[in-house]
């Protein structure tokens, strides 16, 4: 029992380090956007191999564990959650690539649209991994249940970005192509607070053996937008 134990904590240790790798694409991804950075954009993009690989150790160690000790009642929700998370973890990784890539491409193009909103967003996305990481970690339900309900911060900020962009749009065609691109960062950051709520709800889960009651806090309103071009109005 004691050796299961220590392989408990490396799975967890596993899923600590992918975390520590993905939060960094993030900052980094968001970084490279607001200073039209190719340069890190590039190297955000190279780091993306590296959370693939720790995707791919936590799979084989979670089949291994499964296999070998047949874990039960907690033990099984610890694999498995692992196995989840580095799931969500991966895919936060491919949205900050995403980024990086937008970021490129916008170091190649005039400074016409503010970032400012981006550098928020990205900043409560990483504070949402950073909490659920954390919660994980600790082994920390409440931490957990309150991380799951402040996506509906980023959901809102998401949603007045895209008006914002839209409106740069219209007073003028050539800020179309670059704010086309922060609205596709926008995109991936709300995607990332998405899978950080995913998170969250494993981490419940894995402590308490009940879901989250509810719900998922929503503030995305931008399938509803429109904005009037100010010679209509």
């Amino acid at each position: 029992m004691s050796s299961f134990d220590e392989e408990l904590a490396k799975l967890k240790t596993y899923i600590s380090q992918m975390g520590g790798v993905v939060e960094a694409q993030l900052v980094d991804a968001v970084g490279a956007v607001h200073r039209r950075d190719d340069e890190k954009g590039q190297r955000v993009r190279a780091s993306d191999d590296r959370v693939d690989e720790y995707e791919a150790e936590v799979e084989l160690f979670t089949h291994r564990l499964l296999a070998l000790r047949q874990p039960v009642a907690t033990d099984l929700r610890c694999v498995l959650a692992a196995l989840k998370i580095a799931a969500d973890l991966e895919r936060v990784g491919d949205y900050a690539a995403n980024i990086a890539k937008r970021a490129s491409a916008l170091s190649n193009l005039a400074d016409v649209a503010p970032t400012g909103g981006i550098v928020r967003m990205g900043q409560l996305t990483q504070a949402l991994i950073k909490d659920v990481l954390d919660a994980y970690c600790d082994g920390n339900a409440d931490l957990a249940q309150t991380a799951w309900k402040k996506d509906e911060e980023i959901d809102e900020i998401y949603t007045s970005l895209f008006r914002e962009y839209l409106t740069y749009m219209m007073e003028d065609p050539r800020n179309i192509t670059p704010c086309t691109h922060l609205l596709f960062v926008a995109k991936n950051l709300e995607r990332v607070g998405d899978h950080a709520t995913n998170i969250a709800e494993t981490v419940y889960f894995m402590e308490t053996g009940e879901r989250l009651v509810g719900e998922r806090p929503k503030g995305d309103d931008s399938s509803f937008a429109v904005v009037v071009p100010p010679s209509a109005s």
